[in-house]
């Protein structure tokens, strides 16, 4: 520790302006000694479990394609349909019921049914039920509209009457 000057002693002053300079250097001297993480308040945590802070995730861009070429769509409309049915139930459905017999892939559902009917032979279908045969198979009857004849669609696009 420095000696303390005594107040009656005169030295050389420039005015108050290097009294406030050296006061501001001797600050600087006592933080630069001190560092700049002297006073670290410690987080309070409220929660005994810790979540993990969510942090930036960046989209993929990948520098090649992993595949060369897409695959085709797996079941096609001449996936979907395998062949109409034409066992004496099927043409009372047909007659009776305006409905029409397929069997049909066992992966495909409703919707892919009803789109390929309506690719392969023009008919729009009021609702479709499927059921699995016990062989495996998935039968698919298909109601069709009031203005489309089941009869007429069987006999000219199906060669089933």
């Amino acid at each position: 520790m420095a000696p303390k000057e005594d107040k009656k002693k005169k030295g050389p002053s420039k005015g108050s302006k290097s009294g406030s300079q050296a006061a501001k250097a001797n600050a600087a001297s006592k933080a630069a000694l001190k560092g700049t993480h002297g006073h670290k308040v410690q987080k309070v945590r409220l929660s005994t479990t810790f979540h993990r802070p969510k942090t930036l995730r960046l989209a993929r861009a990948p520098k090649y394609p992993r595949k060369s070429i897409p695959h085709e769509p797996r079941l096609d409309q001449h996936k979907v349909i395998i062949h109409p049915v034409n066992t004496e139930s099927a043409m009372k459905k047909i007659e009776e019921n305006n409905t029409l017999v397929f069997i049909v892939d066992v992966k495909a559902n409703k919707h892919q049914i009803k789109d390929a009917l309506k690719k392969l032979y023009d008919v729009d279908c009021v609702k479709i039920n499927t059921l699995i045969r016990p062989d495996g198979s998935k039968k698919a009857y298909a109601r069709l509209t009031k203005d489309v004849d089941a009869l007429d669609i069987a006999a000219t696009k199906l060669a089933l009457v």
